[in-house]
């Protein structure tokens, strides 16, 4: 255990119990503030994928917890935690400010590579809405990430950071956000790493149509199952 985490015993609730798959809760201290995490590894998991949740979620997103449950069949480990505390999710400043997003997702990233155990394993990232720009932003400050998810992201709300992103990226939206759908076209045009935009036909903001998120899941995982498949840990790459 590091000096700033402390663990809980327990799954995490609501969580499903499943033979194959342990469960911990964690927190991470970064800011002076404890965040609180849920950690998920399946037996033998070749990978962790951190997600970050988009403004007004938190670790508890159905839709990120939907996902994690796909990649886990995988055998993806995923660390699902809250980017603010409660009180911080109330200020709407904080809960748009992309910098200290991302310094607290940088945060989860180390600890990770810090775990005995886990610290062998590659680290990918899964972003939703704002938590998707964070999730950029990381990218372009740690290399040993291996690959990023965009979910109805903004990218765009990365700025000058999205040239220096060399993880390969996925970008995932719904044909039914138009606005949305336009500014990951404008922030892909900008990236100079590998990336995909993949649209999903009838789906909107939030992907609550019928197969709309179990696409979003199979996606993920096969862009995961991609590039994670030759990644280390402490590997790093050089910008395309």
């Amino acid at each position: 255990m590091t000096p700033f985490e402390r663990r809980s015993e327990g799954a995490p609730p609501g969580a499903a119990d499943h033979p194959d798959r342990s469960r911990r809760s964690v927190q991470i201290l970064v800011d002076q503030v404890r965040l609180v995490g849920d950690l998920v590894l399946p037996a033998d998991a070749r990978a962790v994928i951190v997600f970050a949740h988009g403004s007004g979620s938190s670790r508890r997103s159905p839709r990120n917890i939907g996902v994690a449950e796909r990649l886990h069949r995988d055998r993806l480990g995923s660390l699902l935690f809250d980017l603010l505390t409660e009180p911080e999710g109330e200020d709407r400043a904080r809960v748009f400010d992309v910098e200290l997003l991302a310094r607290r997702l940088e945060a989860a990233v180390r600890w990770v590579q810090q775990q005995p155990g886990l610290g062998r394993r590659p680290v990918a990232l899964f972003g939703a809405s704002t938590g998707a720009a964070a999730a950029l932003v990381t990218s372009s400050r740690i290399s040993e990430v291996a690959a990023v998810v965009s979910r109805g992201g903004r990218p765009d709300l990365a700025g000058d950071s999205l040239e220096r992103v060399t993880a390969p990226t996925l970008l995932i939206v719904g044909k039914q956000d138009p606005e949305v759908l336009e500014l990951n076209r404008s922030a892909q045009r900008r990236m100079r790493c590998e990336t995909k935009l993949e649209i999903v036909p009838g789906a909107t903001h939030l992907f609550e149509e019928e197969g709309a998120l179990e696409r979003v899941g199979d996606l993920a995982a096969g862009w995961f199952a991609t590039h994670l498949s030759g990644a280390s840990a402490a590997g790093s790459r050089s910008p395309m």
